[in-house]
């Protein structure tokens, strides 16, 4: 696995820990509070101050023996040592604490329960993740498709790695040549190196295999004669924004943010273009959940108020659904209130002369196919409610580039396709400038400028400056 995979894993195993250990003394104190033959326990608010002490210690341990490195929940051996190795040291440290401290009121036995009751826990914890492990980690990273390019003994091995790990979410996409003649030499390569088939490409034809199929990163381990082919190469995946990755040989130019990573202790250099802290992206997808889930419940009446109005004012259903392009160009299904006759994509060719934007998308200010109740709703951009089910599936987040048609995708110029690496939302910058009334190409540049510039904080001052703009029906059609 990939080393940040990894330290994803080790930091659940220690938020897990953590709240094993607090939960721990909690039973401690409640057991031994029931002990009829020992003497009365003082009350929990004495032994407060005992809690964070435990937990830094088990904590502290664990980290100083490194258990939270290259976790490996198969590892049965593992699950048991790790746990007893920190049970040792840690309580033996907690009872030298205490005992120097010198306070009389704290119960030896407490104590003893609670380092006890956290052994059990962390054991039994990492016993029930084995059989999620694979789970967790598709959770955590989602399912990454990677094509891996060159004939080398390395490319083999980088793509039998992939291979072996596909139920952890790191899917092989296929293989890639830099020349014509490498074909035979990739084909013997896999047939006598990997369990299963997959499509070989030229280099290429790169470009139109990214927009044809879903890859969200490449792979790169040549040997030194096919150096000259990788420049072209790598300038496509930076338009695209897909990020590459380079088996430590060489040196070549490089384009984007470069970072190291380890795959299986192979050294790998990764060039991206797009926002790869793991920690705060994850952040980013636990917050949309919950806002989006809080959201639902408040707007819950609303939005049956709504979809009462839409049945009751006009023939058709109620919810518009559409296929959109999200991260990296998989498609999903979008849901909105519709806010359109039954009929309205019929009469988007008809009406195509008064579209009022450049490039391939279309909007009509105030567009004939809208019903009334759908004007209202799109002022302000209560058509837009049911996304919320959207975000709470992972399809979108609340900021973000907005999702484009299929259709769109196939228009954009190449620089444009970055956008797609991202996860698609609600609101972004161009909500900020004039909604509907930008032109396309600002509206591109301003997703780009989010996607260089994205942090939580940016992700803050967008969402609290698009409320006003959303409550005035500013720059909305």
């Amino acid at each position: 696995m990939f080393l940040h995979h990894r330290r994803m894993m080790g930091v659940f195993y220690l938020l897990m820990d953590a709240i094993l250990a607090l939960a721990s003394f909690a039973l401690a104190h409640a057991v031994r509070a029931r002990l009829p033959f020992l003497r009365p326990l003082y009350p929990a608010v004495y032994y407060l101050w005992i809690v964070p002490l435990a937990l830094g210690i088990w904590i502290a341990v664990g980290l100083a023996a490194g258990i939270y490195r290259d976790v490996e929940e198969d590892d049965l051996r593992r699950a048991l040592a790790d746990p007893a190795k920190v049970f040792v040291i840690a309580t033996t440290l907690l009872f030298a604490f205490t005992f120097a401290l010198k306070v009389g009121y704290v119960s030896r036995a407490l104590l003893g329960l609670y380092a006890l009751f956290d052994l059990l826990g962390m054991i039994l914890f990492r016993l029930a993740v084995r059989p999620l492990g694979s789970r967790l980690r598709r959770a955590f990273a989602g399912m990454r498709h990677f094509l891996v390019v060159g004939t080398t003994a390395e490319a083999m091995e980088i793509a039998r790695t992939i291979e072996a790990h596909e139920r952890h979410g790191m899917k092989l996409a296929g293989l890639a040549v830099p020349r014509a003649e490498d074909l035979p030499e990739a084909q013997a390569r896999m047939l006598g190196g990997l369990e299963g088939r997959y499509p070989i490409y030229l280099l290429d034809q790169l470009r139109d295999l990214l927009h044809r199929r879903v890859i969200d990163e490449v792979v790169f381990a040549v040997g030194k004669p096919e150096l000259d082919f990788l420049k072209p190469a790598f300038l496509v995946c930076e338009e695209e924004g897909v990020r590459t990755r380079l088996l430590l040989s060489f040196f070549p130019h490089t384009f984007s943010k470069v970072s190291l990573d380890r795959l299986q202790g192979m050294p790998l250099l990764t060039f991206s273009t797009t926002p790869e802290n793991e920690y705060l992206l994850l952040l980013k997808r636990l917050v949309d959940f919950i806002m989006a889930l809080v959201l639902l419940v408040l707007f819950a009446p609303l939005m049956l108020l709504l979809a009462l109005l839409i049945k009751l004012t006009s023939a058709g259903p109620v919810l518009y659904r559409q296929t959109r392009c999200g991260l990296g160009g998989r498609r999903f299904t979008v849901y909105k209130f519709r806010s359109m006759h039954a009929d309205a994509d019929l009469l988007r060719e008809e009406l195509a002369a008064l579209n009022e934007l450049d490039g391939p998308v279309f909007k009509i200010k105030n567009d004939p196919r809208c019903t009334g109740v759908g004007r209202f709703m799109r002022k302000f951009s209560l058509d837009e409610l049911p996304q919320l089910f959207n975000i709470l599936k992972g399809d979108m987040s609340f900021v973000g580039p907005r999702p484009p048609l299929p259709e769109e995708v196939e228009r954009y110029e190449p620089w444009q396709r970055r956008r797609l690496r991202m996860q698609p939302g609600l609101t972004c910058l161009w909500a900020l400038e004039g909604r509907s009334t930008l032109s396309f190409r600002r509206w591109m540049e301003l997703d780009l400028q989010y996607i260089d510039h994205w942090s939580p904080a940016l992700d803050w001052k967008i969402l609290l400056k698009t409320i006003p703009v959303v409550l005035t029906g500013r720059g909305a059609s």
